[in-house]
């Protein structure tokens, strides 16, 4: 399974650099999640426990509040304008954009996968956090009265409507991605509670 879950996560890389390529603020915004919210969390459970697995190496840095507020700080940041605007136009910025929203949700879903007391607990927390604010930048993009990133829009769609779809990817992607892995940790949570000392 974890083997099977590696080969996807890395399958999937390319479309999500393929997608980010693409002009316009959906494409990008598709690359984004496809790196951070699909590829990061089948790469995580992929490399769980194994040598490669930063939760194992550096457990007291690698942890799930510490992570998501890293993951908080690269998305939020790369969507400020003035970054958007440079991703946009310049190849070798979009690749550390791209490179830094993967290793972003890698580490976040690491820790959260990673054993240890309270590690579920917190990873709960740290996912549900994570939706919370995926789901707010989703809003404030797909909602704003005007465009945010005008120099996006590409064919079909005007700056502003193709900002409202790209703003409806990350909310139907990444808010749903960190929000049904925190359910779903939880599950375990309940079926399997930590021990107490």
């Amino acid at each position: 399974m974890r083997r099977a879950s590696l080969i996807v996560g890395l399958v999937l890389l390319p479309a999500g650099w393929l997608a980010a390529a693409q002009a316009g603020m959906v494409g990008h915004m598709a690359g984004h999640m496809i790196a951070v919210a699909i590829a990061a969390p089948l790469l995580a459970f992929g490399l769980a426990d194994s040598r490669f697995d930063p939760a194992r190496r550096w457990p007291q840095t690698v942890t799930p509040l510490a992570m998501s507020l890293v993951e908080l700080a690269t998305v939020w940041g790369w969507h400020l304008p003035a970054l958007r605007m440079l991703a946009d136009t310049h190849l070798a910025a979009m690749i550390v954009e791209q490179a830094m929203f993967l290793l972003a949700g890698w580490l976040l879903w690491a820790a959260v996968l990673g054993t240890g007391p309270d590690r579920r607990a917190a990873g709960v927390g740290a996912l549900l956090l994570t939706s919370m604010h995926m789901t707010l930048l989703g809003a404030l993009i797909g909602l704003a009265r005007r465009p945010l990133y005008p120099a996006m829009a590409h064919g079909m769609h005007d700056a502003l409507a193709d900002q409202q779809l790209g703003g409806v990817v990350m909310l139907m992607i990444g808010a749903a991605s960190y929000f049904l892995g925190g359910l779903a940790l939880l599950a375990t949570l309940l079926r399997h509670p930590e021990p107490t000392p």
